[in-house]
């Protein structure tokens, strides 16, 4: 059973039902007794790293969701869920995260990334892009060469330890685009609306025996 975490903010939906057509059950909750009970547990998201933060705080699932990946519980961190998982962000300010990986979230094309190259670009980054897969995270397992995801996202995570990297996509600059470290594999895409790809992505995590 899988555990999608509400706090208020995401495509919950869209994601309970890509579990379904893979043939795993899943569940929208605000309790974090469901989360605590559920054998895997996704934290999707859409929206400000700030108020994420806050409305997870709120409902008790910050802690929920820090004692599932103590617990070794698959977990699966997509879009702002995948930023949460990071010690700190700098959107709208320095607000800290849930520090279970250890890293910074940051803004595309800051003064020290500007050249030709990112001034034809827009922010955000907005549509199908490449994975270059680094590692072979359990839910990468087959990821074709070349293949395309869809991203929505004005900002990303710098891991401190490159190790934890998992693919590596290019918008003006090579960021991480997903993470693995033990029984947690994030994303910054959004597997759901990656068609075909992303449904095998979401069926191989359901699968994951950590």
């Amino acid at each position: 059973m899988i555990a999608i975490v509400d706090y208020g903010m995401g495509n919950l939906r869209s994601v309970e039902k890509a579990f379904l057509k893979v043939g795993h059950h899943a569940f929208v909750t605000n309790r974090p007794e469901d989360v605590a009970g559920a054998e895997r547990v996704v934290l999707p998201g859409v929206g400000a790293f700030a108020a994420a933060m806050e409305n997870l705080k709120a409902s008790g699932m910050a802690e929920a969701v820090v004692e599932a990946v103590k617990a070794g519980k698959p977990f699966l961190g997509i879009c702002l869920g995948f930023q949460l998982l990071f010690s700190e962000s700098v959107e709208f300010g320095l607000t800290r995260g849930l520090n279970l990986v250890p890293g910074r979230v940051t803004e595309f094309f800051a003064p020290e990334d500007r050249a030709p190259e990112t001034d034809a670009l827009k922010v955000p980054h907005l549509g199908w892009n490449e994975l270059k897969v680094c590692s072979q995270a359990p839910p990468l397992e087959g990821f074709p060469a070349g293949g395309m995801v869809y991203f929505v996202h004005s900002f990303y995570a710098v891991p401190d330890d490159p190790a934890t990297v998992a693919t590596t996509t290019r918008h003006g600059i090579e960021f991480c685009s997903s993470i693995w470290k033990d029984n947690m594999f994030g994303v910054q895409f959004h597997p759901e609306k990656s068609g075909a790809i992303g449904l095998a992505m979401l069926k191989k995590f359901g699968d994951w025996k950590v």
